[in-house]
């Protein structure tokens, strides 16, 4: 054999060196987002690649990972970056306008064969864009689910849903997405929606936006079926705000919005370092109402333990107050989280029904009139939220007559009732004060009880 050329490695070198500083150029390009630019210097190198590949025949070598990558994002370039997680997704740079699909499909000439060509080839590689892309194409649809002329014949949905499988196992929540749209379209003979929401609730835990949408929209109209279907709800349509989503937003704003009224901001206006110094389990409450905008009643009766959902409060007093309404408060910043962990140390080891220490919700409302100043001139004495306190005590025996004057503000009323079971009633404000530190204003608050309901 005849000796190699010397001369031949400097030059294969510097090939090689020049292939490299070009691959770092495209590189550059497509972390700065310039499509435009990456295309116009990826594609040349990705047709000749095809045209190399398809001169072999049979005898083609694989090709290695850098070729996969560059006919992968020249392909999703040209297709419009359709529902494709990565650099290329749906958002062209703004600074970039001659970046959309259609204008670079015209000028450089690409018809549908070759970009379909550049998919089939990145994705009997593994690539796990083109995979989603060759899985959308058979089933002849967009990413969201929406038929799409493209081709000639039907949809094959048992090839589509093998390349979509596949890509979403190598970590494309967009193609579960896509194969939660399969599963419910009526067309597919294997139609099933319990499949769908499988897929649903796959891409959404891995945080696709569009999925955590439907996934939450799905639990709200499924509320009626189990009541806790609006906590899930609301945990979705947060994640997919998070990600701006304004549908999510919106639907959220309806779902569990702020109160701002004048019944539920006034409890929490009673909050005082003094009150949570003597009376910590009140303070707390109050502290709670504050934090969350909480009525009256609100304040005074919630679970605080049951009540946290992690993301959102549940407001569920219908077992104590009859009147009340179950509704949500949402969780928004990070703050709130941990006013509520402290808030909810308080009362860890506490029994926060009518059997504990905080007694019922006569009890509670009185102890709160005679603690806080200024508490008996609330909205709720006028009727606004808490229309008389003998709904939660079944014991408490008052008629009609009663309940009109509680609604009017007359405690005397109220007080006169409590007077002829005042040693229950004081035994259980006494084991509430205890409980609260036991301070002196707690005492003379016990003591005086009487007196204030005989007066």
């Amino acid at each position: 054999e005849a000796p190699a050329c010397p001369e031949a490695r400097p030059r294969q070198g510097g090939a090689a060196g020049a292939a490299d500083a070009q691959l770092a150029l495209l590189e550059q390009a497509w972390e700065a987002r310039q499509f435009a630019l990456y295309l116009e210097r990826a594609l040349p190198r990705a047709r000749a690649l095809v045209r190399s590949l398809e001169a072999a025949g049979k005898a083609a070598p694989r090709i290695g990972p850098d070729e996969v990558l560059l006919l992968s994002r020249c392909a999703r370039v040209l297709d419009g970056f359709d529902g494709l997680n990565g650099p290329a997704d749906a958002d062209a740079d703004a600074a970039d306008p001659a970046a959309s699909c259609d204008a670079l499909r015209t000028a450089h000439a690409v018809g549908p064969a070759e970009l379909r060509r550049f998919f089939e080839l990145a994705a009997a590689e593994h690539d796990r864009h083109a995979q989603m892309a060759v899985g959308l194409w058979f089933a002849r649809m967009r990413v969201d689910g929406k038929r799409i002329a493209v081709g000639t014949g039907s949809a094959n949905f048992k090839k589509a849903i093998r390349a979509l499988t596949l890509a979403g196992e190598q970590g494309l929540a967009a193609a579960w997405y896509a194969l939660s749209r399969i599963y419910i379209k009526p067309e597919f003979s294997q139609r099933n929606v319990l499949d769908a929401q499988k897929y649903l609730e796959r891409a959404a835990e891995m945080g696709y936006r569009d999925a955590q949408l439907e996934c939450g929209n799905s639990a709200w109209r499924a509320r009626r079926e189990h009541e806790a279907n609006d906590v899930r709800a609301v945990y979705w349509l947060q994640k997919a705000a998070v990600q701006g989503c304004a549908q999510a937003a919106a639907a959220l704003a309806r779902i569990a919005p702020r109160e701002t009224g004048r019944a539920y901001t006034e409890t929490g206006a009673l909050a005082s370092a003094e009150v949570a110094a003597s009376h910590p389990l009140l303070g707390a409450r109050l502290a709670l109402a504050a934090l969350f905008n909480l009525s009256r009643a609100e304040a005074l009766l919630l679970d605080v333990k049951s009540a946290d959902c992690g993301h959102c409060l549940v407001i569920d007093i219908r077992a104590s107050y009859g009147r009340s309404k179950r509704r949500l408060v949402l969780i928004e910043t990070a703050a709130e989280r941990q006013a509520l962990d402290q808030i909810a140390r308080r009362f860890e080891y506490v029994d926060c029904g009518p059997g504990g220490p905080e007694g019922n919700y006569r009890q509670r409302l009185y102890r709160l009139k005679t603690v806080v100043p200024g508490a008996d001139n609330g909205a709720a004495d006028n009727g606004d939220v808490d229309h008389g306190a003998a709904h939660n005590g079944a014991t408490d025996h008052m008629g009609a007559a009663n309940m009109g004057a509680a609604n009017n503000g007359a405690d005397n009323k109220a007080g006169d009732n409590m007077a002829g079971d005042a040693g229950t009633h004081n035994a259980g404000l006494a084991d509430s004060a205890a409980l609260d530190g036991a301070f002196p204003v707690a005492a003379t608050l016990v003591q005086s009880a009487p007196c204030d309901m005989a007066a």
